[in-house]
């Protein structure tokens, strides 16, 4: 339960999104809902991948949310030749020139930082992409047998063209599922881009006032996961994972037809944490199910295999969470109502 001083976090929280997304707005126009997804995601200990055409800011997207936040930047731009040595650091021998001894040190890389943007994370091998792996679980990487932990907060915030595909190297279901989101960044309106167009060709500075701390973040991430959620929620959210299970119990007829392999566990997890942070950045102290219909898609979107049928008919996982959205009953008297009771939503000693 939160307590009273945790209620004022909460109230500070919701003040830093507003004033984070002011921060952002003097450099980014837009792209409201693809900002309060990063911040859901950051204050969710979450990383996020941002997929969209080049041109939309992604990079200077990230770059600035890590000004207005005072954290550590670094950019690791991937490509064909970069080894992981490049991210995590590798270890040098080293001469005391006073003894004459040498003694192997560690230097470390570009992801000892706090916001780490992965630049086209698709455009290098697996090899490389692989040595995030333990980074982003663990937050720790091992070099030479020896754990070296990273500074916290840590979040990746990986960019991606969904259009270009030749010389790149598509991210493993594996990996894919360690980002908590899927962000798809969209062109912008006719206004947005007017605004853009007349702001980047004109000389202005602008200045960037950070707003949180590390220590600060870090302590609001733990009150996001003291936020309490209703168990008819939780029963809600896991709807949204296992009806994309065709293989286990009923499912709607059109996940039969187009999904290959349904979202696991980590996305039921992912649903509600990204669910209590909306509804704390949103200023409320508790989570409704519209927090957690407004993170189905960047939670589901990468987590749900459509096979050959969906392509041949332009299905896309979007469809798909839409009509999740759609069939799924938000709790037992809707569920009555149309006459159909599912079975997670009974409890499990009824009979």
């Amino acid at each position: 339960m939160l307590q009273d001083d945790d209620v004022q976090r909460v109230q500070q929280l919701n003040e830093a999104f507003r004033r984070i997304s002011t921060e952002l707005g003097k450099v980014i126009v837009g792209q409201q809902q693809v900002i309060e997804e990063l911040l859901i995601s950051m204050f969710a200990r979450g990383h996020c991948l941002l997929v969209g055409v080049p041109g939309l800011a992604k990079t200077l997207m990230i770059r600035t949310l890590a000004e207005s936040l005072s954290l550590k930047f670094s950019r690791i731009q991937f490509t064909p030749d970069l080894m992981p040595a490049d991210i995590t650091g590798t270890e040098v021998i080293q001469e005391d020139r006073s003894t004459g001894t040498r003694e192997f040190r560690f230097l470390q890389g570009p992801i000892f930082a706090n916001v780490i943007l992965a630049d086209e994370i698709n455009r290098t091998p697996p090899k490389t992409q692989a040595a995030l792996l333990e980074a982003m679980q663990e937050h720790q990487i091992t070099v030479g047998g020896k754990r070296h932990y990273l500074d916290e907060p840590f979040f990746v915030l990986a960019t991606q063209n969904p259009i270009e595909q030749e010389g790149t190297y598509p991210l493993p279901e594996a990996q894919l599922d360690r980002f908590m989101f899927n962000v798809f960044v969209d062109y912008p309106s006719e206004d947005e881009e007017f605004q853009i167009v007349r702001q980047t060709t004109a000389d202005i500075d602008t200045k960037i006032t950070p707003t949180l701390n590390a220590e600060e973040i870090v302590a609001l991430g733990h009150i996001v996961r003291k936020v309490p959620v209703a168990d008819h929620i939780t029963r809600y959210a896991l709807q949204f994972t296992r009806l994309t299970r065709k293989e286990h119990g009923e499912v709607p007829e059109f996940i039969r037809d187009y999904v290959s392999w349904g979202a696991g566990p980590r996305a039921s997890q992912f649903l509600v944490l990204g669910a209590k942070a909306r509804a704390v950045l949103h200023g409320r102290y508790y989570v409704n199910s519209e927090d957690i219909r407004a993170v189905a898609y960047p939670v589901l979107r990468h987590r749900i295999m459509t096979n050959f049928n969906a392509e041949a008919e332009g299905v896309k996982p979007d469809h798909i969470i839409r009509q999740l959205i759609e069939v799924i009953p938000i709790d037992d008297n809707e569920a009555a109502a149309r006459g159909k009771q599912p079975q997670i939503f009974r409890s499990a000693d009824a009979g």
